[in-house]
């Protein structure tokens, strides 16, 4: 399928109240699902994103993959007949991830555990240690989470491993919008692929969610409301924009690998 249509549920959480959290994203999945190829949800979307509330009772709010949170959006996705990308506190054993769970039609769940924590998350949360792409029917996705689109080498590996879509769930506070809306389209036009940028909203919280074609122009942009962003993606795009310019198959990647950086001169000027 070379045309998606996806759908980012740009939504407010209650922080703590996993039940009422997911009974109105599991409205939203049913609601705006129906049609739909992919579905993204903001970050933390299940319990809200309070990090003070984690540090009294994120074990008790956290849930493994195989809890009644996962199954229930699971069995939606396979209802309404979509992929979704559900942000959650996945609890293994008893450590905490902030956790971008994609979950296929067919019921396989596969969880991206946010690599790069911000300062205030690495007392929280343990970082997962894997990148990797997901083969879905919407096509290959490249889970990246909220302060992750700060760093352009993770959407460049996505997208040399074939990702067609940047998939961000994201907390973003009021304030600090125009990292989301700058750091996504900048992704989206270094790689030419899309991005969808689900941003968590109410309370703190920005809205402003945004989806992103391969040429970083925004195909559907949202304010500070809860809403359903709705945009179709023409897969066929990335390989024409990669055709007009191919600057991902042009890298020069010995001049800036880690060794490369050691030994990089300094030239003054009057140097000859």
């Amino acid at each position: 399928m070379s045309v998606l249509d996806v759908v980012a549920l740009q939504l407010a959480a209650k922080p703590g109240d996993v039940a009422g959290n997911v009974e109105r994203l599991l409205d939203a999945v049913r609601t705006h699902g129906p049609g739909s190829d992919l579905v993204v949800t903001p970050e933390l979307v299940t319990t809200g994103y309070d990090l003070d509330l984690f540090d009294e009772r994120g074990a008790e709010l956290a849930e493994p993959l195989d809890g009644p949170t996962v199954s229930a959006v699971a069995k939606a996705a396979a209802q309404v007949g979509t992929t979704i990308v559900l942000g959650i506190l996945e609890r293994e054993d008893d450590v905490l991830y902030d956790t971008a769970a994609v979950i296929l039609p067919d019921g396989s769940i596969y969880p991206f555990r946010k690599t790069h924590l911000y300062p205030a998350e690495l007392t929280r949360f343990s970082a997962g240690q894997d990148l990797f792409t997901v083969d879905t029917p919407a096509g290959r996705l490249g889970p990246l989470i909220c302060f992750e689109h700060a760093f352009p080498e993770l959407a460049t590996t996505l997208a040399l491993a074939g990702a067609q879509t940047l998939v961000i769930p994201s907390a973003v506070p009021i304030g600090y919008e125009y990292l989301l809306t700058l750091r996504t389209r900048a992704r989206a036009q270094d790689n030419q692929m899309f991005a969808v940028a689900c941003n968590m909203t109410g309370g703190s919280f920005t809205g402003h969610s945004l989806i992103v074609d391969p040429a970083g122009r925004v195909l559907a942009s949202a304010g500070a409301e809860e809403t359903a962003l709705r945009a179709r993606l023409d897969l066929d795009l990335i390989d024409k924009e990669r055709l007009q310019e191919p600057a991902l198959s042009m890298r020069q990647v010995d001049l800036y690998r880690p060794e490369a950086v050691d030994r990089l001169g300094v030239v003054t000027a009057g140097d000859q």
